[in-house]
């Protein structure tokens, strides 16, 4: 199989320290994209740095929800110039976290729509961040939609199946990540069985939920292969073709990968 991780922190804590073995297990597993996410500032320039040094790997940059508070001067300006970057080739992950709620909602609300103005303005996908906060984020990424069209991605999407068909509406993709294979994720399978394979995309979120049957330990991107078996399984596809199917989307999505 060769498959794209299409979102991974390959600068946290669990990676960063062996980075260069993370990367080489997941080359051997057939890992041959990686986008290297990142959620504060202070990261761009080492996430982007990653990306530099390593062909199979590109960088994002934006805010995570959790650090909007912390973030009040990033703004659309910002956000576009370090962009340009070659090896930058996405907005995010940026969105509305209402579990945690580690930053006030207002704040969250403004800084996701100033991440959506970013996408428009360079043409580069929002990689989405949402968390019980399913009615906001889509009336936020319809009302966005309407001042001009963007690409983006549902990232480690564990919403609702209305929220996936809103989602595909508006002509997003949605991402799958190893919380698929967990034995009480049912609802969430029974949308990924049934979401269009020209829309899908699969990560890992490493060093985040290592799926089945790695649970416990820190998640890297070589483990994207087994969350594709699982899926693939799933949904009765061939997990070669699946895996061929979602690199190629992740490629159309994130279209200076294929430059």
């Amino acid at each position: 199989m060769k498959l794209a991780d299409s979102h991974c922190h390959l600068n946290y804590k669990g990676l960063a320290e062996q980075q260069a073995d993370v990367l080489a297990r997941a080359r051997g597993a057939g890992v041959v994209a990686m986008l290297n996410i990142s959620t504060r500032e202070r990261e761009w320039d080492d996430v982007i740095a990653v990306a530099e040094a390593q062909p199979d790997v590109w960088a994002t940059i934006g805010i995570h929800p959790h650090e909007a508070d912390q973030h009040p001067d990033v703004d659309t300006a910002k956000l576009v110039e370090r962009a340009a970057h070659r090896r930058v080739v996405g907005i995010g992950e940026s969105g509305l976290d209402y579990y945690y709620d580690h930053s006030d909602r207002e704040r969250q609300r403004a800084s996701f729509r100033v991440h959506l103005a970013a996408c428009r303005e360079t043409g580069l996908p929002i990689v989405v961040h949402t968390r019980d906060a399913e009615e906001d984020t889509i009336e936020i990424l319809a009302d966005e939609m309407g001042k001009g069209a963007f690409p983006g991605v549902i990232h480690c999407f564990t919403a609702s199946g209305v929220f996936a068909d809103k989602a595909l509406e508006l002509g997003l993709y949605i991402s799958i990540s190893g919380i698929v294979t967990f034995k009480n994720a049912k609802d969430l399978q029974a949308t990924a069985a049934r979401l269009p394979l020209d829309r899908l995309l699969i990560e890992t979120d490493a060093p985040f939920l290592a799926p089945v049957p790695h649970r416990g330990r820190a998640g890297e991107p070589a483990f994207v292969a087994d969350t594709c078996r699982f899926l693939a399984d799933l949904r009765g596809d061939d997990a070669e073709e699946l895996a061929d199917a979602t690199r190629a989307n992740f490629h159309k999505l994130f279209g200076k990968t294929a430059a």
